[in-house]
């Protein structure tokens, strides 16, 4: 009889991945909960400048052209079949990525893949549609349709799992004032939909499958100890191929580790 082997994977926006390290608390977080396969946002760093000791580890970086900006990564203790960063070309012509005012979406390091043997897994920073909402258009006309369009192709070839900072807050139980922000930039009825597309497309919001009701949250603003009184927004996620939902053990977010505005999210695979 096979002993079945559990895989842990989390996800965090770390927000400067080198701001993390210097506070110190980037390697004990390595340390304390062990990752089989930790995917990283807003890394804001290119490989090497982190200066991070992680041998048991191999590490696939996709950094924004621009320094100090964007950028996610992928460290697994199993090697990859095979990595890819960004969207295909296919993809990018599709649904016409390209520079929008701000740069192109397509140089800022927001997504990358590994393919294992079961499944594929997919981090990704969504971009933000800012405060004045000017980077709405390239979020729900292009951006939110090309990333399921990419995710649906992966599935044609084997489970998905996909993580990372998609924000935006899904329902009003993933934010703590949501009568206010309604319509506010993470909570439009455009990103919300985007969101909602995915999950009419068959993928599973993990974390939804243990937690119901409000109070989760995964990012917090700095202003008036928003984090101490857990006013906070779940913008954080990872999401699975339908298929692949009974091999999920456990989903969790971890509000205790600092270091970033988010914590990490994860799940635990059975294997």
């Amino acid at each position: 009889m096979t002993k079945k082997r559990t895989t842990t994977l989390i996800s965090w926006n770390v927000n400067g991945i080198r701001a993390v390290h210097r506070k110190d608390l980037f390697l004990p977080f390595i340390e304390k909960y062990q990752p089989d396969i930790l995917c990283l946002q807003e890394t804001k760093a290119l490989p090497g400048q982190a200066e991070i000791d992680l041998p048991e580890y191999e590490e696939y970086w996709n950094s924004a052209k621009r320094k100090g900006y964007s950028g996610t990564a992928i460290f697994t203790k199993q090697k990859p079949l095979t990595v890819r960063n960004g969207f295909p070309e296919t993809i990018r012509k599709k649904f016409r990525l390209e520079h929008d005012g701000y740069g192109d979406v397509n140089e800022e390091g927001r997504v990358t893949t590994a393919e294992f043997e079961d499944f594929f897994i997919v981090t990704v920073y969504t971009p933000n549609s800012k405060e004045d909402l000017s980077r709405l258009k390239l979020r729900h006309d292009q951006w939110d349709p090309a990333f399921l369009a990419y995710c649906r192709e992966l599935e044609t070839k084997k489970p998905v799992i996909f993580c990372g900072d998609l924000n935006v807050a899904h329902t009003e139980n993933d934010l703590a004032h949501p009568k206010e922000n309604k319509g506010k930039h993470g909570f439009t009825n455009e990103e919300r939909e985007g969101f909602q597309n995915f999950l009419d497309a068959g993928f599973v919001d993990t974390f939804r499958l243990f937690h119901q009701g409000n109070g989760f949250y995964s990012w917090w603003s700095h202003w008036q100890r928003a984090r101490e009184r857990n006013i906070g927004w779940r913008i954080d996620y990872v999401l699975v191929s339908k298929k692949f939902r009974l091999k999920i053990e456990e989903a969790f977010l971890l509000p205790d580790v600092f270091g970033s505005d988010h914590c990490p999210v994860g799940i635990r695979i059975a294997v």
